[in-house]
């Protein structure tokens, strides 16, 4: 799977997980709504200075942005259809 695609799809699991819209997440992370949206669709590429600050907001590694295997804390209900 393209880099791109992953980080949108963790980007989007880890936001819902913890509760924030995208205007929520762009306020804290100190980003552009529209810029979320479009990492999440991915229609952009993210730097490490943006992923380092997406990490901050969800506290953790900005390398858990990029894995296939990322799981959100409650992404396993989701998962299950729960």
């Amino acid at each position: 799977m393209e880099s791109r695609r992953i980080l949108a799809q963790n980007l989007k699991k880890y936001r819902l997980a913890g509760g924030f819209s995208q205007e929520d997440l762009a306020h804290r992370a100190e980003l552009d709504r529209t810029y979320i949206s479009a990492l999440e669709r991915s229609l952009y590429s993210a730097s490490l200075d943006v992923l380092d600050k997406l990490a901050l907001v969800f506290e953790i590694k900005s390398s858990d942005l990029l894995s296939e295997e990322a799981h959100a804390p409650g992404a396993a209900a989701e998962d299950q259809g729960n």
